[in-house]
């Protein structure tokens, strides 16, 4: 492609990892939707699980249709699915609604994960590839610590939260027209794509077990974290709703930076070492988490997570792709359904909040998921390349 045709066809590409990031709305949408039908812990976190539960559906089904329609089109149904989810709660606002709501959102991101990143490769290739994907990142993140901040702003300026709905689902409507419109040629070769017993079959080898229970802790981190901070803050300081959302957003924007300064320091480090200091920051945060009380404290603890657990995902992804480097599709379907953990770990998160009338019972959880993470720290290798 032309250099001009290549920038305008990242433009829709790009708006289309912002509306990857919204699947991060989540978090602060669940502690609204708690508040508002005065559900239980366990009730509410249904709402999270249901987003995530569906990577462990759809993963390897989006890759044999995007083998049969192309990647393009596979991102443009996950556009439509996602503003679909949004324009739900506009029309229907309760319990039920919601959790259909979450589970189109969560689909529709399935679809985009597995996609969005191959598309971005047919028109960006080489060294600029990579800066490309983390440019994506950042952008995802960016609605990503967004969300919080605009649904206390509609709060506060409007007494309803509900209006980031609308306003993600324009930006949603925005990059399915732009994407539509945009011409991009796939190149690379259909394969047959893998099945779920070719996948589920790799669960026999330690290595790739070791791997998938990694992502799983790694997402069930950071999904607990972004629905967990903010009850924190309004169970020991007696915060409202809409200030204690920002403790979201801080998440968001210590694991961004997080990510940033990953792609610099495991150019000269290993992933084993760099590995082995994003879980020991993590487990100074945890340990902080349980003893401190003071907004200031809290926050630090709350941000040394995003910064530990910004690189998790692609340190344990890279080492089991080159471990089967002849199953790479396989493995990266297996490692998408590992996103699932965003499913788990709020179900027992809340189970156990309950159980114990406090806070305490999520992180006891979450430090269940860091302890798993210390563990790979030390079955790592020193070098991935």
């Amino acid at each position: 492609m032309k250099q001009k045709s290549i920038y305008l066809a990242l433009i829709p590409l790009m708006l289309s990892f912002f509306v990857m990031g919204f699947v991060d709305l989540v978090g602060i949408a669940t502690n609204y939707v708690k508040a508002d039908f005065a559900l239980s812990e366990t009730m509410a976190n249904l709402l999270p699980s249901m987003v995530f539960f569906w990577f462990l559906i759809f993963s390897v089904p989006t890759g044999m249709l995007m083998n049969r329609i192309g990647r393009r089109k596979t991102v443009l149904i996950s556009l439509v699915v996602t503003a679909l989810a949004l324009l739900i709660p506009l029309f229907n606002y309760s319990f039920a609604s919601m959790l259909i709501s979450f589970s189109l959102l969560g689909i529709g991101n399935t679809l985009m994960q597995v996609s969005l990143n191959p598309l971005l490769s047919n028109i960006v290739a080489g060294d600029k590839l990579a800066s490309s994907l983390t440019f994506g990142q950042f952008v995802k993140a960016i609605a990503s610590f967004s969300a919080p901040i605009i649904a206390a702003w509609a709060a506060a300026s409007f007494g309803d939260w509900k209006l980031l709905f609308p306003i993600f689902m324009a930006v949603s409507i925005l990059a399915t027209i732009f994407l539509g419109m945009t011409s991009i040629e796939e190149t690379d070769e259909k394969g047959s794509g893998s099945t779920f017993t070719q996948c589920f079959a790799l669960l026999g080898d330690k290595v790739i077990l070791l791997s998938f229970i990694g992502i799983m802790c790694h997402v069930g981190i950071d999904v607990g974290t972004n629905v967990t901070a903010p009850k924190i803050l309004m169970e020991r300081l007696a915060m409202s709703l809409e200030d204690a959302g920002y403790a979201t957003s801080l998440y968001f924007l210590f694991r961004t930076i997080g990510c940033f300064t990953g792609a610099f320091v495991l150019a000269r480090f290993s992933s084993k070492k760099f590995f082995a200091i994003s879980v020991t920051l993590m487990v100074a945060a945890i340990i902080g988490l349980f003893v401190f009380n003071s907004l200031t404290a809290i926050y630090i603890c709350i941000a040394l997570i995003g910064l530990g657990n910004s690189n998790i995902f692609p340190i344990i992804l890279s080492q089991a792709l080159l471990y089967m480097p002849d199953k790479k599709n396989e493995v990266s379907g297996l490692m998408i359904m590992g996103l699932f953990g965003g499913t788990i770990f709020p179900l027992l998160m809340g189970l156990l909040t309950d159980a114990l009338s406090s806070q305490t019972g999520a992180l006891i959880v979450l430090a269940m998921g860091i302890i798993y993470l210390i563990f790979v720290s030390f079955k790592l290798k020193e070098k991935v390349g």
